[in-house]
């Protein structure tokens, strides 16, 4: 007698965050444009008519999707770093979770979130006012370092926009697999942020992300080879990948 496969059983949300990273993936791969409703279908296991139960059309997919980011960063940065008083530590948890979050999580619907001209005029108004809530969190953590003496001579704004440049970049460059681990990465990242808005040479590490304090500073220890930049550009010296096509897809 034969065995009948088992099927997973998915929870609704389980599916649906699943159509969500697949669908971004994919978009990032062809383009919006070029990405068909049939390509997110067969890539999930769906028939096209099962697909539409968990989403209205490629433009509602699209603004889910967004929308699904922006609640991952609402949940793993910006709550947990509210709740940090002291300006100069919750920066430094900023920059790390949510350069964590993209390097584990994949960095497909982080790029996604320039597609803004694809959705509805509504949709736009909803993701823009997300978007700015979180640029002023971090603008106001600065105008806080600023007050107390410990920014460095740069207009908040400048800085903020910087920061999230630094960020978000790391969508394009990070691969898995390869020996920078996204916890060294993440402390990297926190560390040159730090340097480059704070007053006062190297800051001392905080424990807001869990990260390890016991690491010396990079002049103190051995001088490794250095990293050509076609190599990183090249995704060598991370594990391997295909070659950043800026403002285009991975």
């Amino acid at each position: 007698m034969k065995i009948k496969a088992s099927v997973p059983i998915w929870r609704k949300e389980d599916r649906t965050a699943h159509i969500y990273r697949v669908a971004a993936g994919i978009m990032c791969k062809k383009g919006y444009e070029a990405t068909s409703m049939n390509d997110i279908a067969e890539a999930v296991g769906l028939t096209k008519a099962g697909l539409y139960h968990y989403i209205r059309g490629k433009e509602d997919l699209l603004f889910q999707i967004m929308s699904f980011g922006m609640d991952m960063v609402d949940e793993d940065v910006i709550a947990p770093a509210r709740e940090i008083a002291d300006a100069q530590p919750r920066l430094r948890a900023i920059v790390e979770r949510h350069c964590r979050r993209i390097m584990e999580q994949g960095g497909a619907v982080t790029i996604l979130l320039e597609e803004m001209p694809a959705l509805t005029a509504a949709h736009q108004r909803i993701i823009r006012t997300r978007k700015r809530g979180y640029f002023e969190l971090v603008r106001d953590t600065l105008d806080q370092l600023s007050v107390e003496g410990k920014l460095r001579d740069v207009d908040p704004t400048v800085a903020a926009f910087t920061l999230f440049g630094m960020i978000l970049w790391t969508s394009r460059w990070y691969r898995h697999g390869g020996k920078l681990t996204p916890e060294r990465a993440a402390a990297d990242l926190g560390e040159m942020a730090m340097n480059a808005v704070l007053n006062g040479g190297r800051q001392e590490r905080s424990n807001a992300t869990g990260m390890r304090q016991d690491r010396l500073p990079h002049m103190e220890r051995p001088i490794k080879q250095p990293m050509r930049i076609a190599d990183a550009i090249s995704g060598k010296g991370t594990g391997g990948g295909p070659e950043i096509k800026i403002f285009g897809t991975k």
